[in-house]
């Protein structure tokens, strides 16, 4: 059993605000990790390629060192995706923990190459009555005038540990746009960085998280732009029932020679139970002049009376409640064009909000 200090954030705030890391206990990170067969990949694009030959990378941020380390010395599954031309194709990647794949270490590299375009979907899940480990790292490299669409869905159990670090690179005028939904693990920790060095490049990234019980989801997202106009935009929408918790911190940091650029935040957060806890870091940083920064964040019961005109169409208090979280994240949602990959995420908030 470890204890970890993990997700600090670039810039330190008052430890009275207890959001610099997060400090987790009695957590099982695998000596010898074993290996992990149950994976499967959906590939419906001939100008892709796919093999085990990822190259050493330097991560800038990450969770931890011990995580990082493992990650580069000891992973049980390599995946490089090398998107080669313009063709707008999905490929599909699911890791599914069984009682037989209970650990999965993985280092995932995609590159793509200059105009080159196409939506890659990850999805983790695992069967309720395991205890599974996740610790991965997503490292993305976007070359000129690229446009890659990234959909992770983390729909692991309960009793599970999540972690994951996810980095991109990007050169000018590349397009990266990522749709992250979280609804899986006790602890589930994410670390995201983008380095927007290319002039004109642009960053979305949209998350729902979804907690019950005692679950614990922490969210480091930091983004350092330096290329001249470019842009990086953050939504995070989530709800918290029952004792759970959740640590947001984002960091928008303008370095010096990204004139023009911009960049938007916002994170809310409607809680769901008297017990729920919701902490908030949104940071903008600045070097440079004619910039435009805007962070927003807020959390809070669903309204009384927002609910009183759903429950006086019919519906019940749950069923209103359901209601209300779905709208909440529908527009995210609709970014997902994988209709039975959207289903099965509406079904699965439906599962957690019974």
């Amino acid at each position: 059993m470890e204890k970890l200090k993990l997700n600090e954030t670039p810039v330190r705030t008052s430890k009275n605000f207890n959001i610099n890391n997060i400090k987790l206990e009695n957590i099982e990170v695998p000596e010898i990790v074993h290996e992990f067969n149950n994976v499967q990949i959906i590939n419906n694009s001939s100008n892709l390629n796919i093999n085990e030959n990822v190259s050493d990378f330097n991560i800038a941020y990450g969770l931890h060192d011990n995580l990082t380390n493992l990650v580069k010395n000891k992973a049980n599954k390599k995946i490089k995706l090398q998107v080669n031309e313009n063709e707008d194709k999905e490929v599909q990647i699911e890791f599914k923990f069984d009682k037989n794949n209970t650990e999965l270490v993985e280092n995932i590299q995609i590159e793509a190459e200059t105009n080159s375009k196409m939506t890659i979907i990850i999805k983790y899940e695992s069967e309720e009555d395991i205890k599974a480990f996740h610790n991965g790292i997503i490292n993305v490299v976007a070359k000129e005038n690229a446009t890659v669409n990234i959909v992770i869905v983390n729909l692991m159990n309960k009793v599970s540990n999540n972690f994951m670090s996810i980095q991109n690179d990007f050169e000018e005028n590349a397009k990266v746009n990522y749709t992250i939904v979280d609804f899986g693990g006790k602890n589930s920790i994410t670390n995201y960085y983008s380095n927007l060095l290319g002039d004109f490049s642009d960053n979305t990234l949209n998350t729902i998280y979804l907690g019950k019980e005692d679950q614990l989801f922490d969210l480091n997202y930091i983004a350092e732009l330096r290329g001249k106009k470019t842009n990086i935009d953050i939504d995070v929408q989530g709800a918290l029932k029952d004792k759970a918790k959740k640590h947001f911190k984002g960091t928008i940091d303008f370095k010096k020679g990204c004139k023009k650029a911009t960049g938007n935040e916002n994170e809310a957060c409607m809680l769901l139970s008297d017990t729920a806890r919701s902490l908030a870091l949104p940071m903008l940083l600045c070097s440079e002049e004619e910039v435009e920064g805007n962070h927003s964040s807020s959390a809070g019961k669903i309204g009384e009376k927002e609910l009183f005109y759903i429950m006086s169409r019919g519906f019940e208090l749950k069923e209103a409640m359901k209601l209300m979280v779905r709208a909440r994240f529908n527009e995210i949602l609709e970014r997902i064009e994988n209709e039975e990959l959207k289903n099965q995420i509406i079904d699965e908030i439906e599962k957690r909000l019974d």
